[in-house]
């Protein structure tokens, strides 16, 4: 009888070690799982956070030159349709704004460029934000093909572009 409970109370203490086991290993596949998970997010995150910047200073930007004496005129009406966008133009330093713009658009432009020459060379076929990003030799994570499809709607925005289909762009 004495070995008998002693095999019960080693049968319990065997599965309790490999029910600790399944578990550990399960944790340490949730560990790298939610890591890749982790370093995708941070990526995708710099790039919203440079594309926030972008429009940044594209406004800044604007704002210099709609507050220029050449564009007196179109701020003449503007202040009835949008009086505290017209005190904020005014506001902002012309000199500071414009340097920044000519860096942006540099960076901005060339990411614009590349796509519309990949187009010109794709000709009437329908791709992907994902084939571009390729084809560019850009890297296929969610961050990069995100700033090509940001990219690409932009261009979408202007008619340089067609959408196509879900996810589909084709040269306009």
């Amino acid at each position: 009888m004495f070995q008998h409970t002693l095999k019960e109370n080693m049968v319990p203490a065997s599965r309790s070690t490999r029910d600790i086991e399944v578990t550990a290993e399960s944790l340490q596949a949730d560990l790298s799982r939610l890591e890749l998970q982790r370093r995708a997010l941070e990526r995708e995150l710099a790039a919203v956070v440079a594309h926030l910047d972008t429009v940044q200073r594209a406004l800044r930007a604007l704002e210099v030159v709609m507050a220029s004496p050449a564009a007196a005129p179109a701020s003449e009406a503007a202040p009835e349709t949008a009086g505290g966008a017209a005190r904020r133009r005014v506001t902002g330093p012309a000199q500071p704004a414009t340097r920044p713009r000519a860096g942006t658009e540099r960076t901005y432009g060339r990411l614009t460029e590349q796509i519309l020459e990949y187009f010109a060379q794709v000709g009437d076929a329908d791709v992907r934000a994902r084939d571009v990003a390729v084809a560019l030799g850009r890297a296929t994570d969610s961050g990069s093909i995100n700033a090509v499809r940001s990219t690409l709607d932009r261009l979408v925005g202007t008619s340089r572009v067609r959408r196509s289909g879900r996810g589909l762009y084709r040269a306009g």
